[in-house]
C-alpha cells in the first residue's frame, strides 16, 4: 500500500499536483480491534488527504483499504455504511458482502467467494469426485463460504460425507474430533474452506496421527501459504488462488530498506531482528548481538525477497490505485492533453464513492472495475502442490479458471498434476463405483443420492450409458442383448425348410406322397384282379389321390408365412381331407349295401351304384367348399408377427382370421371320420375273408384318435411347434389311411397272389 501511494504521489498522469496521505492500523484478525479502528477514521478529523503542498487540518478520510478477515471487513463496513466511506478490500472473500442493500460502500479487488465456491465445486466435479468431505472455518469467511460450495455441490450432484467446522480459539479437543472424522471417513477428498491461521491447527493434529491418504482440495484462503507446505501429507493437494503478478519496482522497494526506516516501524524492526538475529537498539541476550549496518536482504533467499509472484499483495495494489482513480475523476480534467486538478476544492465522500462505482481501468496489465455488487471479474489460477526433486513441496500453476467464459469453458488444466501419496492417477473418491451400461442406479435408503446399488435392467429393457437413472424398455420389434445395453431386431422364427425339424417333416410328406403314388400304380397295374376291383375301384383310386394330396399340403404350412400361403395350407387342408374322407365314407357305405344286396329281394345297390357314390363324394367335399369359401370372403387367414408368446422373438404365423371359420372345417372333418367310424363299426363283423370295414374301423380310429389329441396339443404348443402339431396330424392321419387301408391289399396283391381270387374274398374255398 505504501509503495502504490508513493507511486501515485510521483505520477505526473494520477492526480497530478495532489498528494495522499495515510495510517495503517493492525486490526490483529480481531473484530473488536477492526471495529475500534472503523470508529477512529470515521470520528478523528486527522490530516489523511492533502491538496497541494499544504495540509488541510479538517481533512477526513476519503476511503479505507482492507480488512484481509470478512469478518472484520463485516463490522467495519456496517459502520462506515452511513458515512459513506468507501471500504476496498485485497482479501475479504464472502459472498455476503456482496449485498448492496446491508454494505453499500464495500467494494473488493479479490473475487467473491461465490465465485471460488463455483469454482471449487466445477473442480471436484471435473475430477468425478462425487464422496467428499468438508471442514471449513467457524468465520463468516469459512460459513459463507462452504454454504456457497455445498450449493454449487449439490448442483453439480457431489454428496457429502461430514461437515466439520472450528475456529483457531476453540478447544484442542474439538480440533482433535474434526481430525478424528477426517481419519474414520471413506471419503477420499476433503475440501477445505479455511483460513490459514485455522487450518494450521488443523494439520498439526493430523500430523500427530497421520490419516489414510486424503486428497485436500483448498481455498484460497490457505492453499498458497508456503508455511503450510511443511505437511508432507498433504502433498498432492489442489485448490484455487488469486492468479500470480508481478509489480514492477516493487522488488527494489522492498529491498532497498534503510536501518532508520526499519527503526521507525515495529513491524520491520521484529522483522528485521528476527531474520538477521541481531538487535538494532541494544543486546537482548547473549544469543543476538547488535546489528552493524552490513545486514543486506539481498542476499537472502526468504519469502520476503520473492517478489516474482505476488497474489494478495497486487489486490492491495489495485485497490490503492482504485481509490486514487476515484478521487482522479471526481478532482480532474484533461485539456489539450494536459491535466488539471482542482486544487482548492471541498471533495466529498458521496463524490469519491459515486466515482468508485464507475472506475474502469488497467494498471500494469491488469484490469480493474466493479460490477453492482462492488466485485471484480472472477479469475483464478489452479495450483497444485508437488514434491520437487529435493522433496520439498512448490506450488505449481496447472491452469486456470475465468468465471467470464461461456459454462464448459471456465477451466482450463495445462499442466499434469501430481496427486496424494505422489500418485500419478487421479484418485478415487465416490460412494458407490458407477453403474455400467446395462443397469441402473437404485439408492440406498437412508444415504444420500451418491449411495446407490447397480440394478440389472428388467428384461426387455436396457440403458446404454454409465449411471443410468431408469432402464428404457426397447421397441416392441427389438431385444436387449446379454449385457442389456442395446436393442437389437428379434429373430423371427417360423417352421423353416432348412432347420432339422421341417426337413424331417419333408422327408415325411414327400414319403406319403410317393408312398400313395406306388401304392396307386401297384393298383393300376393289378385292376382286374379281384381284389381291387371288389369295393369300387374307382373310389380306391380317388381314396389315393387325395391322400397323395393331404401328404403334399403339409408342405404349405413351412417356410414363411404370407396371406396367399396362410389361406392356401387352411382351405388346402379342409377340402384335400374332406376328399379323403369322403371316399372313405363311400367306401364304407359299399361294404354295407353289397351285403344287404346279398339278401333275398334287396336291390340296396340299385340305390347306391357307381353313380350315387362319385355324387356322395361330390356333395360331401362341396359342403367343405362351401364353408371354406365363406372363410375366404367374410375373414379369411394372415400372416402376422406375434409378439406376445415369446419376448425375446418374433414368430411369423398365420391369423386364422374368423375362428369360427377353422373350427368349422375342422368340425365338419371331425363329423364325417366320426360318421363313417360309426358306419365301420356296424360292418365290421360282416362275413367275408377280406372284410374292408374291419380296415376302415382301425384307419378312423387312428384318425379320430390323432385329431381328439390334436386339439390339446394345437392349443398348448408356442410358436413353430404349433404348425409342427398341424403337420404331424396331417401326417398321421394320412399314413394311418394309407396303411390300415391299402397295406394288407398290397401285401395280398404282392406277397400272397394265391388270395388274391373271388373264391377266396367271399370265403367259398372253406372246407
Amino acid at each position: 500500500m505504501i509503495f502504490a501511494i508513493e507511486e501515485i504521489n510521483n505520477s505526473t498522469e494520477l492526480l497530478p499536483g495532489i498528494k495522499l496521505g495515510y495510517e495503517i492500523y493492525d486490526s490483529c484478525a480481531s473484530v473488536s480491534m477492526a471495529m475500534h479502528v472503523a470508529f477512529q477514521l470515521s470520528n478523528r478529523p486527522d490530516p489523511v488527504f492533502q491538496i497541494g503542498d499544504n495540509c488541510s487540518q479538517s481533512g477526513v478520510v476519503m476511503g479505507v483499504i482492507g480488512d484481509s478477515g470478512s469478518t472484520p471487513s463485516i463490522s467495519m463496513s456496517r459502520i462506515f455504511g452511513p458515512f459513506s466511506i468507501p471500504l476496498v478490500s485485497h482479501f475479504a472473500t464472502c459472498a455476503c458482502l456482496s449485498d448492496k442493500e446491508q454494505y453499500p460502500t464495500f467494494f473488493r479487488t479479490i473475487p467473491s467467494d461465490h465465485y471460488q465456491a463455483d469454482a471449487m465445486a466445477k473442480l471436484v466435479k471435473h475430477f468425478g469426485w462425487t464422496w467428499i468431505g468438508a471442514v471449513h472455518s467457524d468465520s463468516d469467511y469459512g460459513r459463507n463460504g462452504m454454504a456457497s460450495f455445498l450449493e454449487a455441490a449439490h448442483r453439480e450432484g457431489i454428496c457429502v460425507e461430514y461437515i466439520e467446522s472450528f475456529y483457531r480459539t476453540d478447544p484442542k479437543s474439538k480440533i482433535q474430533r474434526v481430525a478424528d472424522v477426517i481419519r474414520r471417513s471413506t471419503a477420499i477428498t476433503v475440501v477445505a474452506f479455511m483460513a490459514d491461521g485455522d487450518i494450521k491447527f488443523l494439520f498439526e493434529e493430523l500430523d500427530q496421527h497421520r490419516p489414510p491418504p486424503r486428497q485436500w482440495i483448498g481455498s484460497e484462503g490457505w492453499v498458497t501459504d508456503p508455511q503450510l507446505m511443511r505437511f508432507s501429507f498433504c502433498a498432492g493437494a489442489i485448490g484455487v488462488a488469486i492468479q500470480q503478478s508481478i509489480i514492477p519496482g516493487f522488488r527494489d522497494f522492498l529491498l532497498d530498506l534503510s536501518p532508520s526506516e526499519v527503526a521507525a516501524s515495529p513491524a520491520l524492526t521484529e522483522f528485521w531482528e528476527d531474520t538477521f538475529n541481531c538487535s538494532l537498539k541494544k543486546a537482548t541476550s547473549a544469543k543476538k548481538k547488535l546489528c552493524d549496518g552490513t545486514e543486506d536482504l539481498k542476499t537472502l533467499k526468504i519469502p520476503y525477497t520473492e517478489t516474482s509472484k505476488f497474489r494478495i499483495a497486487n489486490m492491495v495494489y489495485k485497490a490503492v490505485y482504485a481509490i486514487a482513480h476515484a478521487i482522479h475523476n471526481a478532482l480532474c480534467q484533461k485539456y489539450n492533453f494536459t491535466t488539471y486538478c482542482k486544487r482548492q476544492t471541498n471533495l466529498s465522500l458521496n463524490q469519491v464513492l459515486s466515482e468508485l462505482k464507475k472506475v474502469n481501468f488497467t494498471q500494469n496489465g491488469y484490469h480493474v472495475s466493479f460490477d453492482v455488487n462492488g466485485d471484480p471479474v472472477a479469475a483464478y489460477e489452479v495450483v497444485n502442490w508437488q514434491n520437487s526433486e529435493s522433496g520439498v513441496i512448490e506450488l505449481v500453476t496447472v491452469g486456470y479458471y475465468d468465471a467470464s467464459l461461456p459454462k464448459g469453458q471456465e477451466f482450463r488444466i495445462n499442466r499434469k498434476l501430481t496427486w496424494v501419496d505422489g500418485n500419478k492417477e487421479v484418485p478415487v473418491s465416490v460412494c458407490s463405483e458407477s453403474c455400467p451400461p446395462g443397469t441402473r442406479k437404485v439408492l440406498q435408503k437412508g444415504k444420500p443420492i451418491c449411495c446407490y446399488d447397480c440394478m440389472p435392467c428388467p428384461e426387455g429393457e436396457i440403458s446404454n450409458m454409465t449411471d443410468s437413472l431408469d432402464c428404457i424398455p426397447c421397441p416392441r420389434e427389438f431385444w436387449p442383448n446379454s449385457n442389456r445395453d442395446a436393442c437389437f431386431p428379434k429373430p423371427v422364427e417360423f417352421l423353416s425348410f432348412n432347420e432339422v425339424l421341417g426337413i424331417i417333416l419333408e422327408v415325411f410328406s414327400i414319403s406319403g406322397a410317393c408312398l400313395a403314388i406306388i401304392t396307386g400304380m401297384v393298383f393300376f397295374h393289378h385292376r382286374t384282379t379281384p381284389i381291387v376291383r371288389a369295393n369300387n375301384s374307382e373310389l380306391s383310386f380317388l381314396l389315393l389321390f387325395s391322400l397323395t394330396l393331404c401328404f403334399l399340403c403339409s408342405l404349405t404350412f413351412i417356410g414363411a408365412p404370407s396371406n396367399w400361403s396362410c389361406m392356401l395350407r387352411h382351405t388346402a387342408f379342409g377340402i384335400t381331407f374332406v376328399l379323403c374322407i369322403s371316399c372313405v365314407l363311400g367306401k364304407t357305405i359299399v361294404v354295407l349295401m353289397a351285403f344287404k344286396a346279398t339278401l333275398p329281394g334287396s336291390n340296396a345297390m340299385k340305390w347306391f351304384g357307381p353313380l350315387q357314390q362319385r355324387m356322395t363324394v361330390v356333395s360331401v367335399t362341396f359342403i367343405q367348399v362351401i364353408i371354406c369359401t365363406v372363410w375366404l370372403v367374410v375373414s379369411p387367414p394372415f400372416s402376422v408377427q406375434n409378439l406376445t408368446t415369446y419376448k425375446e422373438k418374433i414368430i411369423l404365423e398365420c391369423a386364422l382370421g374368423s375362428a369360427v371359420g377353422f373350427w368349422a372345417v375342422l368340425g365338419y372333418i371331425g363329423l364325417l371320420a366320426v360318421f363313417c367310424f360309426v358306419l365301420a363299426v356296424l360292418a365290421r363283423k360282416l362275413p367275408d375273408n377280406f372284410n374292408e370295414a374291419k380296415m376302415i374301423t382301425f384307419s378312423m380310429l387312428i384318425f379320430c384318435a390323432v385329431w381328439v389329441t390334436f386339439i390339446p396339443a394345437y392349443v398348448s404348443s408356442p410358436g413353430k411347434f404349433t404348425v409342427a402339431v398341424e403337420i404331424f396330424a396331417i401326417l398321421a392321419s394320412s399314413f394311418g389311411l394309407i396303411l390300415c387301408i391299402f397295406a394288407p391289399k398290397c401285401l395280398i396283391i404282392l406277397f400272397q397272389p394265391e388270395k388274391n381270387t373271388k373264391k377266396f374274398l367271399m370265403g367259398k374255398n372253406q372246407t
